[in-house]
């Protein structure tokens, strides 16, 4: 029997925190395919990009120069994406080559930014937020044990109530 959990249904109840199935928040191919995305936006130097893949994760991904630059470079290496020297600063812009590149699978770029979406919530918690974590520890645990009981439609139904009634807030 084959259960779908979260927005995703990838079998996995993790989708629900949006990271892909090895726990990572992109997926081997979908740095590039974020990066060329951005840069249809318009041209950008690499800390704009990095800094644009955080802010779209609401925090929740950090870009590292570690998996930007080398990705830009292949980006370059393929003529994806052309750079020049703006202020000191290597600005990258999209190439024809990068706009067919990116039509090719115009899915997969739209599930990359669903999941950022998904995350953005998580960023954006102040310390007002923490004083809920007890109690939500409190209801997964209370969820699980009810689950494990064989209530799982009754607990889905539920804290899909529940939910509901927190985005009315």
């Amino acid at each position: 029997m084959s259960r779908r959990f979260g927005r995703f249904g990838n079998g996995s109840p993790w989708t629900a925190f949006a990271f892909g199935r090895r726990g990572r928040f992109f997926e081997a191919g979908e740095v590039r395919l974020a990066l060329l995305s951005l840069l249809a936006e318009g041209p950008k130097h690499g800390y704009q990009l990095m800094k644009e893949m955080e802010e779209r994760s609401g925090g929740v991904y950090s870009a590292s120069a570690g998996s930007v630059y080398p990705t830009l470079q292949q980006l370059e290496d393929e003529g994806l994406i052309a750079a020049e020297m703006q202020g000191g600063r290597r600005v990258f812009t999209l190439t024809k080559e990068g706009r067919d590149e990116l039509a090719k699978d115009p899915d997969a770029v739209r599930q990359i930014w669903e999941r950022a979406e998904e995350c953005e919530d998580w960023g954006h918690m102040g310390p007002e937020s923490f004083v809920v974590f007890g109690q939500i520890g409190m209801l997964a645990k209370a969820s699980l044990r009810a689950a494990r009981h064989g209530s799982t439609q009754r607990v889905s139904e539920i804290l899909d109530r529940a939910r509901r009634e927190l985005d009315k807030l």
